[in-house]
């Protein structure tokens, strides 16, 4: 980053360094001033030196204050280079990876963390690189005033040397401990207020505050933990300033005493003392905060450490023919959740997935749309295994919709223009219409509404219409439907699902069907239970055969019915 601006840092540094060496004359002037008042100078001589002190003190506050905005310039367009990289790095992570690592820790990660890192690259690392420069000029100066002066001047570094060594082996680990801890927090939380509902029905309150308490008392023990280090580092600092200023004074006593040098130079030694402990606290207490940036910067590096999704390396086929063989699959080392699955779909056909929860049937539509390689066996389409294919030509291909919809900040133009970006606006009007966006009509500036915090906010349906709308206009030729109307009242639902088979004629569509209505309106009917396919075949056929399926027909046919009859008086 500091590569890629190397004249800018340079320009910083060089202001810095004139505004160093210009606060160097006020005390040598001084020291100055009181030599010749000694000797009886004229009051036209001490004006004449005042007026070049202040003169120093206003060239040393442009210079800084010119130093201060060219660095916070280089700051800011470092900070967003860095945003700009993470979320492009983001972007480039297995959508595995993502759900892995977790909303919360992603969120901390490009908030709390990058935050840091631009504190950390805007203020710490030039304001530490600029302090030592000082220091190095204030203590060279008071060394030029006499040796002796200057290694009195040096006696308060081995304490503060000290401790700083025994904090910087205890900090970084220490801050990213923090770090996940709060990162843990953060997920736990967000995960508890997204599922408020589920919470709230399962009567899961009292389990969720206990475990968002647990995760309090992380985030407490690991703050507790830096704060310690915290304590000992400053005490011990502070505790070292006033040993350097009195022991200058009793050598510049001694030296004075002996004519060795003037009672000026021992002023000037004092005031350029004095005026070292700002830089050296600056220099101390960024420190501690360059830690907590490094601790962050590694988390935020360690995205990028992550390979991307590789490349295809297989072209693809034109044949639609989506085929399972054998597979297995576990999640992070677990047991099998899927047991030698083997499955094929005709292109343009209709299949449901039914199950009791728990089966595997998302799992099964991950495998399908490439998000996840199975253990064993193989997914393919067209002949080639749907992960060796290009991330982004798999995507044009197989679409997987959830019940998780996301609408993000912008207008419901920019919302639907992520799928066909070159979309008419004739298109994304139809492709609402097509799945039942009625509320769109009532939208005060159609197309340019704004959604989103602080504009409108769109429920459960709306934004699960919205994102239908985007699968009918990215309008993928294998489209697999994970409980994708779940949010839908049922009525919406059946006349969504309708409206989306009409417009999907002559596309493959796999359905994980919560509803049945939808397997029975399916060219075939798959039956997952406990990872293994235990009942294929149409819904006639299924229904006759009586097995499973039929029991789970004909008892969801009998609630159904219930439903829809008018209560009795």
């Amino acid at each position: 980053m500091i590569g890629r601006h190397r004249r800018s840092v340079g320009m910083v540094l060089a202001l810095h360094s004139a505004a160093a060496i210009a606060g160097l004359a006020p005390p040598w002037l001084l020291g100055v001033i009181v030599d010749r008042v000694g000797t009886g100078t004229d009051v036209a001589t001490v004006d004449r030196l005042a007026l070049a002190i202040g003169a120093c003190v206003l060239l040393g506050a442009l210079l800084s204050r010119y130093a201060q905005y060219a660095g916070h310039r280089f700051g800011e367009r470092a900070i967003a280079e860095l945003r700009e990289e993470f979320v492009a790095r983001t972007l480039e992570l297995p959508v595995s990876v993502v759900e892995r690592a977790g909303s919360g820790d992603l969120a901390t990660r490009s908030s709390v963390d990058v935050a840091t890192v631009g504190t950390t690259v805007r203020d710490v690392v030039p304001t530490i690189v600029i302090a030592s420069v000082q220091l190095t000029l204030l203590f060279g100066a008071i060394f030029l005033l006499h040796p002796l002066l200057g290694l009195a001047a040096l006696a308060g570094l081995p304490s503060i040397l000290s401790v700083s060594r025994w904090y910087l082996r205890r900090a970084s680990p220490a801050y990213i401990t923090e770090g996940a801890a709060s990162a843990e927090l953060t997920e736990t939380l967000t995960t508890t207020a997204e599922g408020a509902r589920t919470v709230e029905a399962l009567r899961l309150a009292d389990d969720r505050i206990r475990h968002g308490r647990t995760h309090i008392d992380q985030v407490w023990q690991a703050r507790r933990a830096t704060l310690a280090l915290r304590t000992v580092f400053f005490s011990v600092v502070e505790a070292s300033y006033p040993l350097p200023v009195a022991l200058v004074l009793l050598v510049g006593g001694y030296l004075l005493s002996r004519d060795m040098v003037t009672l000026g130079a021992v002023v000037a030694a004092a005031l350029y003392l004095q005026q070292a402990i700002d830089p050296l606290d600056r220099v101390l207490q960024w420190t501690e905060q360059a830690q907590r940036g490094f601790a962050s910067f590694a988390r935020v590096l360690g995205v990028g450490l992550v390979p991307p999704e590789p490349p295809g390396t297989t072209a693809p086929s034109r044949e639609a023919r989506l085929v399972v063989r054998a597979a297995r699959f576990s999640y992070a080392g677990g047991h099998d959740v899927l047991h030698g699955i083997d499955l094929e779909v005709r292109p343009g056909e209709r299949l449901a997935v039914v199950g009791p929860s728990g089966a595997g049937k998302s799992t099964l539509a991950r495998l399908l749309a490439g998000i996840d390689a199975p253990r064993r066996g193989v997914v393919s389409i067209g002949g080639c295994p749907v992960t060796d294919l290009d991330p982004a030509e798999r995507r044009r291909r197989i679409a997987l919709v959830t019940q998780e919809h996301h609408v993000f900040l912008g207008s419901v133009r920019d919302n639907l223009g992520f799928a066909a970006p070159d979309a008419s606006d004739e298109q994304m009007r139809a492709a609402l219409a097509t799945v039942g966006a009625d509320w769109f009509a009532g939208l005060p500036d159609g197309l340019d509404t704004l959604l989103g915090d602080g504009a409108r906010q769109l429920g459960a349906a709306e934004a699960q219409q919205l994102a239908l709308a985007r699968l009918v206009l990215a309008d993928p030729h294998t489209l697999i439907l994970d409980e994708a109307t779940a949010a839908l009242d049922p009525t919406t639902a059946r006349r969504t699902e309708r409206a989306l088979a009409a417009v999907l004629v002559g596309r493959t569509v796999i359905a994980i069907a919560h509803r049945l209505n939808t397997a029975h309106d399916a060219d075939r009917v798959a039956v997952l239970a406990d990872g293994r396919i235990t009942e294929i075949g149409s819904h006639d056929e299924l229904v006759a055969a009586g097995g499973a399926y039929a029991a789970l027909w004909h008892s969801w046919h009998a609630h159904a019915h219930a439903d829809e009859r008018p209560p009795t008086r």
